[in-house]
Parts: structure tokens; C-alpha cells; sequence
């Protein structure tokens, strides 16, 4: 009688499963191995991005005509590749993405997880207790310091004039709140 080791019948378990044709052991494998090649490529974005996720759709026509319904957008941290920049920064400094100066970054809106993530462009950044004009002739003033955001498509800022079932009427977006920006 011959005595193997833990390893050596690990490998055999191994090479028995795959070469196995049973039907139940080829889905298996075909299965774990469509596991393998996506989480490999969900890691290769995360450790890209820094973020989760690192893709997403749009989903309404708030950017258009800088982003369509359907668009795909791979999302990075914020301060990845260069700082936030709003579309007031972008405009002294000659920043652009998405056809238009600044940055368009993923938001939580008011920090709350059950609504879908808003991206919009970062139009300026207020301070605490800052008066904020509206678009509307009227002014709004926020609860606390953060980004002022607007959909390219959209007349009006977000803030003072967006209100979601749930969430209440938007605020200024704090740095806490920002899922990432959009790079491409």
C-alpha cells in the first residue's frame, strides 16, 4: 500500500475533473472558468479605476449631446489621473471632457445608496453657507459646502431644483457622496 500525500490526490482530483466528459463536470468547469476570466477583468478595472463600479450606463438624456442613453462610462476615482476640476476651473484653465470644460463626475445624490448614482457634470464648488443662484431668477441656499452640479442637457443646476422621490431635494454634492468621474 502506498501512502500519498494531501498534494498528490489533490492533483489527481484535479486532472480527473478536468478531464472528465461527464456533461455536469464540463458545465462545471465551463462554468468556473466564465467566473475566472470575468472576476479577472472586474479586478484588472478596480485596480485601474480605484472605484466600483467601474463602468456605467446612462441611463436617462440629461448629458446629452455629450452622452447618449446607453452610453457606457468607465468611472475612475476622482482625484485619479489629475484633480476634479469644475466647469468654472476648467474654463480659466482650458479643461474639457465630454465636450465641455470641467469634469462630469457619478454622484450619490444627498449620500443615499437607494437611488442610482446621477452623473453630471461638477459645475463649481461652494462653500459652507453659500447662496447658490438657482437658473430660475431665485436662490437657493445650501446646508453645507460641496459640488454644484448640472446635466449638459438639463437649463437649470441640479441643486434647488431637482427633488427625487426618497432622497428629498438635492444638495451640494460632498466629497463623500462623489462614486468617481467620468474619464471616457
Amino acid at each position: 500500500m502506498t501512502d500519498t500525500s494531501w498534494l498528490q490526490r489533490a492533483a489527481s482530483a484535479f486532472a480527473a475533473f478536468r478531464e472528465s466528459d461527464h456533461r455536469v463536470v464540463s458545465l462545471a468547469r465551463d462554468l468556473l472558468w466564465v467566473v475566472a476570466v470575468v472576476g479577472g477583468i472586474a479586478l484588472a478595472l478596480y485596480l485601474f479605476a480605484g472605484t466600483w463600479p467601474a463602468v456605467v450606463t446612462i441611463e436617462s438624456e440629461s448629458m446629452v449631446p455629450n452622452m447618449n442613453v446607453g452610453d457606457l462610462v468607465l468611472v475612475v476615482d476622482e482625484d485619479r489621473f489629475g484633480a476634479l476640476t469644475t466647469w468654472a476651473e476648467g474654463q480659466l484653465a482650458g479643461h474639457s471632457s465630454f465636450g465641455d470644460y470641467g469634469d462630469v463626475i457619478v454622484y450619490r445624490p444627498n449620500g443615499a445608496d437607494s437611488v442610482h448614482p446621477i452623473i453630471h457634470r461638477a459645475m463649481t464648488y461652494v462653500d459652507t453657507a453659500a447662496v447658490v443662484e438657482s437658473g430660475l431668477g431665485e436662490y437657493y441656499t445650501d446646508p453645507h459646502g460641496g459640488y454644484i452640479t448640472k446635466g449638459d442637457n438639463n437649463p437649470y443646476i441640479d441643486q434647488g431644483n431637482l427633488r427625487i422621490t426618497g432622497v428629498g431635494l438635492i444638495e451640494p454634492v460632498e466629497k463623500d457622496w462623489i462614486v468617481g468621474k467620468a474619464l471616457v
